[in-house]
């Protein structure tokens, strides 16, 4: 590309680029909600969740209790554990989960669930009634479970020890010698960068199509709307330079978006690792440049295919009609490519489109760099941009979709 022609390019990108972040909305779509959105994801939801769990431990729930023979040790059991229990005699029933009587008792919340208790010689047979819609039955059911579990591991042990046996060697015959965290020879950096493989692809995948979606719209199917694309078919440049300028405009705006996102997903994760939740991966040289290079080209290829689609489309309204569904066609491999087994992985899954960027990246966020592999991606990732940026040159070489309707 010559030196004229690469301002001509410039130019028009940088004439885009002022007109699409004019608007304040757009600069808190682009820039503010990918910086934001990884640490209120990952700070916030712990938070919250922590903050629910907390609120249901202080919970007390009422519990009815119909048994005849209700062992005493139990209820002490049920009242330490919040367990607010009123005893009832046993009524008669076929099977002990059959709800019978207490059926509307348990619907209409006026007790959080229901424990039947039998006892049979030395054994005892158990029924709880709880309704799973209920956040307060499905806690009171959670705490008799674990109560009773507690309870029975109690009579378990007492049992043995009146037979006569050592109550350890006889549960724990097979016992592990050292440390557990010792026999993984994995790497914490290793570990951590398997993790981060499993969202981080689909992540970057479905943040770099849906964040160039509005900007493609707006710089073809817009202004063939408003008019104004005739005006700059008038200016001295060729088509392939306007379409050049137009996909350096949406790269950009997409690329900011993109860079902001792992910046406040890097933020996260370094808080997750002050917290002992999770580690840092460790990459190499090799393995960062592939991944940047990995995004680069996903880009190059996501942009063309968006501009050329929007080019086509009549209005904005069809053109909005035609790409958010087509998000579909990188969802569904990016969560195809969570599931794969990446161990002996055959080759040919590296030259299959999108599905290619995501296990590279996956590979690569695991620092593993496999020169067959990184070849196949990298070729297959070329020749699908490419042809992508010769279909979006084809619509913008077409008198019939870049000139307007009016």
């Amino acid at each position: 590309m010559s030196d004229g022609s690469g301002r001509r390019v410039r130019a028009i990108a940088a004439k885009e680029i002022v007109e699409f972040a004019r608007d304040w909305r757009t600069i808190m779509a682009i820039i503010v909600i990918p910086l934001l959105m990884f640490p209120l994801l990952f700070i916030l939801f712990p938070v919250l969740l922590e903050s629910e769990a907390a609120e249901l431990d202080a919970l007390e729930v009422a519990v009815i209790v119909q048994s005849d023979d209700f062992p005493e040790n139990l209820h002490e059991n049920l009242s330490f554990a919040g367990v607010v229990t009123l005893i009832e005699p046993l009524p008669n029933l076929t099977t002990l989960s059959d709800p019978a009587g207490d059926l509307e008792r348990v619907r209409n919340s006026s007790v959080d669930a229901v424990l039947r208790f039998e006892s049979n010689n030395q054994t005892w047979s158990y029924a709880i009634l709880h309704l799973s819609t209920s956040e307060r039955s499905n806690e009171a059911r959670y705490r008799l479970l674990a109560t009773l579990s507690e309870w029975e591991d109690s009579e378990v042990r007492q049992r043995i020890s009146d037979g006569g046996l050592d109550v350890n060697e006889t549960l724990d015959p097979l016992r592990w010698n050292g440390d557990i965290a010792q026999g993984d020879v994995a790497t914490t950096g290793e570990q951590a960068g398997m993790v981060l493989s499993l969202f981080i692809p689909l992540v970057l995948a479905i943040w770099t199509y849906s964040s160039a979606i509005q900007p493609s719209i707006d710089m073809t199917a817009g202004e063939r709307e408003r008019g104004t694309l005739e005006a700059l078919l008038c200016l001295p440049c060729t088509r392939l330079e306007l379409l050049m300028g137009k996909w350096v405009a949406v790269a950009t705006i997409t690329g900011i978006g993109v860079v902001l996102q792992i910046c406040g997903l890097l933020f996260a994760i370094g808080y997750l690792a002050s917290s002992s939740f999770i580690g840092l991966p460790k990459l190499s040289l090799v393995s960062v440049g592939l991944i940047v290079l990995s995004i680069l080209l996903f880009a190059v290829m996501v942009v063309a295919f968006e501009l050329a689609l929007a080019m086509r489309s009549h209005s904005v309204k069809e053109a909005g009609s035609i790409l958010a569904p087509a998000l579909m066609l990188i969802l569904f491999p990016a969560l195809f490519t969570q599931v794969i087994n990446l161990d002996g992985i055959e080759g040919f899954w590296f030259a299959i489109p999108v599905v290619n960027i995501l296990l590279a990246l996956r590979e690569l966020l695991m620092n593993r760099v496999i020169t067959e592999h990184v070849l196949i991606w990298v070729m297959s990732s070329l020749l699908y941009a490419s042809l992508a940026a010769y279909y979006a040159s084809k619509q913008f070489s077409r008198e019939d979709i870049v000139t307007s309707l009016s």
